[in-house]
């Protein structure tokens, strides 16, 4: 059988008669990996006898079906994560977990095993650290069930093999990215490797009805690594974000068949391990002081109201170039805002640098933090506060304009929880607890003082 070599991309999965810097299709650069491939007619001829050897599908009526929902869950000991997963790790799924090096995967993959474990028969397989290493985790997070068991391979044929004998409840794949079918040529991490192996675990795991949660890698910008068929693939997608060094860490679902991707479960690392959050706003406000670019924002985190603090500061550039930061919130936007801020209200903000913090690592990614910015640049540059018993929330027009807020009342119910007496917001919100605003030009006259 004749065979030829191509050049595909390891992001998107493009192919190349020949090597290039930069793929086409997706503008990764340094992506693009050699590979054999079988030629045109040998394709051919296992079409026709993939044709000739297919037989009738065994079908049922879908009314006599089961349902997967109808069976028993597994329950981790986090019940926001549980919320996140949609009432927990169903019977038969297979989750996909992503996140940065070091942020706590394995560790939060430990403490679920360690719960599982307490009535269930778990596996972890590790393609990258060694018994030892998992033990000593395990020992620093309790999880000392007879029931929890461990494995250290790279072939995703034997952990194929192994979930097929219907022994395990819940297996554990650390990472897919080290997995490599005996049958395929290419590395570990390659494209086919990678979609090869996933396919083999995943109809494993289909079969005899035992869950699956795949450990994913991330490149540096924060998406998942890979070809974007092993997200089309699984049924969950989870993506675990924060800062690694400190600060909160969110799981938040971004795909889910059985569940909502509303859902967010909010956590910080202690000595024992992950903890949840149960009220993130009153951690997250805890060390505050009412200084000049402080201002409370009411945000979402899904489902979940928070109140977090957004500050703001102010400095003259001494370059001709004003430098513009953002952490925890998209720079672009910032800039938009300025704009906004120069043009509708008259600040003068060209001749200043301006950096924007969220405190606790939070990321803000709700349009309904417009006014909070706003605010926040505008104390900071006049050198005025506003009053502490004020929370913000509202989307700026580029009019400058503040426009509606979504889910306005669980907002407004968080303020009132945690004592403020006041919310600065848009006008289309009737509720007396909220001072209804129109401009952004008045808003500052009247309340940043």
């Amino acid at each position: 059988m004749k065979s030829r070599s191509q050049f595909v991309c390891q992001q998107c999965g493009a192919a190349y008669a020949k090597w290039v810097g930069q793929c086409a299709n997706c503008k990764a650069w340094n992506s693009l990996v050699e590979q054999l491939v079988v030629d045109e007619a040998a394709s051919k001829s296992a079409l026709a006898k993939g044709k000739a050897s297919g037989k009738k599908l065994d079908f049922v009526k879908l009314n006599e079906v089961v349902p997967s929902d109808a069976k028993a869950r597994l329950l981790t000991e986090f019940s926001d994560l549980n919320n996140v997963l949609g009432g927990g790790i169903l019977q038969g799924s297979v989750s996909l977990l992503a996140g940065q090096p070091g942020i706590g995967k394995s560790t939060l993959l430990m403490q679920i095993c360690a719960e599982i474990a307490k009535t269930k028969n778990v596996l972890y397989v590790s393609g990258e650290e060694s018994a030892g290493q998992v033990k000593l985790r395990a020992v620093r997070l309790g999880a000392k069930s007879e029931k929890l068991n461990f494995a250290s391979s790279t072939s995703s044929n034997d952990i194929a093999k192994t979930i097929e004998t219907g022994d395990f409840d819940l297996v554990i794949v650390d990472s897919i990215q080290t997995l490599a079918m005996d049958e395929i040529s290419s590395a570990p991490g390659t494209v086919s490797q990678v979609t090869n192996s996933g396919n083999l675990i995943i109809r494993a795991a289909k079969d005899t009805d035992t869950a699956v949660i795949i450990v994913g890698h991330v490149t540096k910008d924060g998406t998942l690594a890979g070809p974007k068929v092993l997200e089309h693939l699984v049924d969950v997608v989870l993506n675990f974000e924060g800062d690694r060094y400190g600060g909160f860490k969110t799981v938040r679902a971004i795909k889910n068949r059985f569940g909502s991707t509303n859902e967010v479960a909010i956590f910080e690392m202690i000595e024992s391990g992950l903890r949840e959050v149960q009220n993130p706003s009153a951690a997250l406000l805890a060390e505050r002081t009412n200084t000049d670019g402080s201002i409370i924002l009411a945000t979402l985190e899904g489902n979940r109201p928070i109140l977090v603090e957004i500050q703001a500061l102010a400095t003259k550039t001494n370059f001709g170039y004003p430098k513009r930061t953002a952490s925890g919130f998209d720079l672009n936007r910032l800039n938009l805002l300025i704009a906004v801020l120069e043009r509708r209200t008259k600040l003068k903000l060209s001749d200043k640098d301006i950096f924007i913090n969220v405190v606790g690592g939070m990321k803000i990614n709700d349009s309904a933090a417009d006014l909070a910015i706003c605010m926040a640049i505008a104390s900071a540059a006049a050198g005025r506060k506003l009053g502490e018993e004020y929370v913000v929330f509202g989307e700026v027009g580029l009019g400058g304009e503040i426009r509606s807020a979504f889910r306005a009342d669980q907002r407004i119910a968080e303020a009132k929880k945690l004592g403020f007496k006041h919310a600065i917001g848009p006008a289309t919100v009737r509720d007396k607890f909220v001072v209804p605003v129109k401009d952004l030009r008045e808003t500052l006259i009247k309340y940043v003082k």
